[in-house]
């Protein structure tokens, strides 16, 4: 999965940052995924879909509204129409840069944002909501609940979830604007709905609301235990193999130009990996090819993928294989196959009677090697003396610079 940080004019005129990840290649689509009210792009919920949507061929951007998480500007001068804004504006920066986004997904409030917008968003094709109001009048109730004064008073500071935010009453008459009457019936675009049965913060009863008020094509997806704020990854994850699928039924195809425009094969020599989507998971980019490393759960890692020693190690083992290969081709034996089995260690380095280092500790690889096929004992001698002149093993021993520099953008390149 590719990482990209990006930056964009938002409804107040100040700089809106999100995240836009992306798979391999090119993406089957580009959703746009709209947070709920107090929730920034980096709630554990958001990550665990979009990554869910991205291993499956979908590209999705996150972002923060006005006076959220990374992005500028006052959270207290926002109401849900600058949300409505910021989030039209986020399509228009896909639109621009890469392709507007055929799926709207939104959380909470940002569910009941991307029904508004949607209208403004013509290249939308689908919307999914979880846990979504139905009106905006839901939240308009809860502020008040949680701060009285705000109507007499014009600004208080409320309890929401872990923080304290300052609000103004000029939210409060917002909110209590009809902003979704009609648009859910007039959506002209495919509907599937997110709900817990057992949400206290959005109750089960908006989301029969927003269904039934729908035309179809629309679907309901019950999320039987989990709460509101998704934070049993399972359920996460459940939600975003689930929308994949289900969108996968209205979302066009990406066109040939686009496809060779957005080609990610990247020049021999060149490696890329990113890290941070899995904590010590790691995507891997060599030219088209793709893996994963990750570090054993022992270590707190997942076990996603062989650890940075177990590809070192499959470096020199593949490379002693082939090389052993090449060299029989060329001698024209009768070579029929190759195993090569490498163990990594520490030794002290008095234990080792040909090492320059005498102090401390070394590290030691092990290579056992079987070949196959109807060789002569000399034809295997030699091929042993070969092994140690494999290009992966002239490396390690050999004297290696290597020079580290910290990039001058702090954006994950593409591809």
């Amino acid at each position: 999965m590719q990482r990209q940080r990006v930056r964009f004019p938002g409804s107040e005129g100040v700089e809106l940052v999100g995240r836009l990840e992306r798979p391999e290649g090119t993406p089957r689509a580009f959703a746009l995924f709209a947070h709920c009210f107090t929730c920034s792009k980096d709630l554990k919920a958001v990550g665990w879909i979009s990554r869910a949507l991205v291993e499956r061929g979908l590209a999705v951007l996150r972002f923060d509204f006005t006076g959220i998480g990374e992005s500028e500007g006052d959270f207290a001068d926002t109401n849900f129409r600058s949300n409505l804004e910021d989030l039209v504006a986020a399509a228009e920066y896909l639109r621009a840069e890469h392709r507007a986004p055929q799926l709207l997904i939104g959380h909470s409030l940002g569910g009941a944002a991307v029904l508004a917008a949607a209208k403004e968003v013509p290249e939308a094709v689908a919307v999914a909501t979880l846990g979504a109001p139905s009106d905006t009048d839901h939240l308009r109730e809860t502020l008040l609940r949680q701060a009285p004064e705000l109507e007499e008073k014009g600004e208080a500071e409320v309890q929401l979830g872990p923080r304290t935010f300052r609000i103004k009453s000029k939210l409060l008459e917002d909110l209590a604007e009809d902003h979704l009457s009609g648009m859910i019936g007039d959506l002209g675009k495919a509907l599937i709905v997110f709900h817990s049965p057992v949400d206290t913060i959005v109750g089960i009863d908006n989301a029969r609301r927003i269904y039934e008020a729908a035309k179809h094509p629309k679907s309901f997806i019950s999320l039987d235990d989990a709460d509101h704020l998704l934070t049993n990854e399972e359920d996460a994850r459940y939600v975003g193999e689930v929308l994949a699928a289900w969108a996968g039924r209205y979302l066009e195809e990406p066109s040939r130009e686009s496809e060779e425009t957005e080609s990610d094969e990247k020049p021999e020599g060149q490696v890329i990996v990113r890290g941070g989507t899995e904590r010590y998971a790691q995507q891997i980019s060599a030219r088209q090819h793709r893996l994963t490393a990750d570090e054993p759960e022992s270590v707190g890692g997942k076990d996603t993928g062989p650890t940075p020693y177990d590809l070192l190690l499959a470096s020199l083992g593949t490379c002693t294989s082939m090389t052993l290969q090449m060299y029989a081709d060329r001698k024209e034996w009768p070579l029929e196959g190759v195993q090569v089995v490498l163990n990594h260690s520490k030794i002290h380095a008095e234990d080792c009677e040909h090492c320059e280092t005498k102090k401390g500790k070394l590290d030691r690889i092990d290579r056992t090697i079987t070949v196959l096929g109807d060789l002569s004992g000399e034809q295997k001698d030699r091929l042993l003396e070969i092994a140690d002149k494999c290009p992966v093993h002239r490396t390690l021993h050999s004297e290696i610079d290597v020079v580290s520099r910290l990039a001058e953008s702090s954006t994950i390149e593409d591809g």
